[in-house]
C-alpha cells in the first residue's frame, strides 16, 4: 500500500508528460546542443584553465559537464515542489488531496517523483554523450560514492524546494528565494568554473551553499575515483545540511498548509 500511492502519482505524471510528445522529445534532444556549446567553449580555454583545474584532471569540459548535470538536480530540487503545488491548485485537486488519509509527506514526495526521474534520465544522457561522443574518461569513477553523493545532494536541494513550496501555499505566488538560490548556486557553487578563481571573501559565500560540497565531491568521485574516506569532509557537510534543513522544511510546510486551511485558501491561486 505504501508503494501504490507514489506509483500512482508517477503513472499520472508520466502520462501527462507523454501527452505532450513534441515537448518531451525537444527536452531530451536539446541536451545534445547544450553539451556541444560547452564542448566548444572548453576548446576556447585551452590550457589557460589548467592551474585551476589540476585537482580535477586539468580538462575544462569534464569539469563543466558534471557541473551542468548536477545543476539539473539543483533546479529540480528547488522548483519541482512549488510547481507541483501550483499545478494542483490550478487544476483544483490540491484541496481534495490534502483531505485524504494520505500523509502530507507522501503527497509532497510523490508529486515530485516524475520530475526527478526525468531529470535523472537527462543527466544520464549528459554523461553518455560526454563519454561516447566527446571522449570524457569515466573509467576511474567510484560509483558507490557518486550514488551516495547524489542521494545527499537530492535531500539537500529538496529541503530548499519544500520551503519554496511553502511560499506558494501561503502567498500563491512564486518566491524570489528560488531565483536567488539558483543564481547564487550557479555563480558561487562552482557549476561553470572553479571557486578558486573567486576572491577570498566570495569563496566564503561558496562554503554556505550545499552545491559547493556536492560538486567538489562528485567531481572527485567521478573524475578521480576518490574513496569515501577522502570525500568525508564534503559528505559530512552535505549530511549536516540535509539533517538540519529537511526536518525544518517539512515543519515550515506543515505550518503553511495549516495557515492555508485556516484561511480557506487551499483552492485559491
Amino acid at each position: 500500500m505504501n508503494c501504490r500511492k507514489p506509483l500512482a502519482f508517477l503513472k499520472r505524471d508520466f502520462h501527462i508528460a507523454l501527452s505532450y510528445r513534441f515537448s518531451f522529445l525537444l527536452q531530451l534532444t536539446s541536451v545534445f546542443f547544450f553539451i556541444l556549446s560547452f564542448y566548444f567553449i572548453s576548446k576556447l580555454f585551452g590550457k589557460a584553465a589548467l592551474p585551476y583545474l589540476s585537482s580535477y584532471g586539468g580538462d575544462y569540459f569534464p569539469f563543466v559537464l558534471i557541473g551542468l548535470a548536477m545543476a539539473n538536480f539543483l533546479n529540480i530540487g528547488l522548483t519541482t515542489f512549488a510547481e507541483s503545488i501550483r499545478e494542483e491548485q490550478t487544476m483544483g485537486t490540491l484541496e481534495a488531496m490534502l483531505v485524504t488519509p494520505s500523509k502530507l509527506s507522501t503527497i509532497i514526495l510523490s508529486s515530485s517523483l516524475w520530475n526527478f526521474l526525468f531529470s535523472s534520465a537527462k543527466v544520464s544522457i549528459y554523461l553518455l554523450l560526454g563519454g561516447l561522443l566527446f571522449g570524457v574518461d569515466f573509467s576511474r569513477t567510484n560509483l558507490p560514492a557518486a550514488l551516495l553523493i547524489l542521494a545527499l545532494t537530492t535531500l539537500s536541494f529538496c529541503s530548499l524546494g519544500i520551503i519554496s513550496a511553502s511560499f506558494i501555499m501561503v502567498f500563491k505566488r512564486g518566491t524570489p528565494i528560488t531565483h536567488l538560490l539558483t543564481s547564487s548556486s550557479n555563480l558561487f557553487g562552482g557549476v561553470f568554473f572553479p571557486i578558486a578563481v573567486l576572491p577570498g571573501w566570495l569563496q566564503n559565500i561558496s562554503k554556505l551553499l550545499p552545491i559547493t560540497y556536492s560538486l567538489q565531491a562528485m567531481r572527485h568521485a567521478v573524475l578521480n575515483g576518490y574513496s569515501l574516506r577522502t570525500l568525508s569532509h564534503d559528505l559530512l557537510a552535505l549530511v549536516a545540511f540535509a539533517g538540519v534543513t529537511l526536518p525544518l522544511s517539512i515543519f515550515i510546510f506543515n505550518i503553511a498548509v495549516k495557515k492555508a486551511k485556516e484561511r480557506g485558501s487551499l483552492a485559491h491561486y
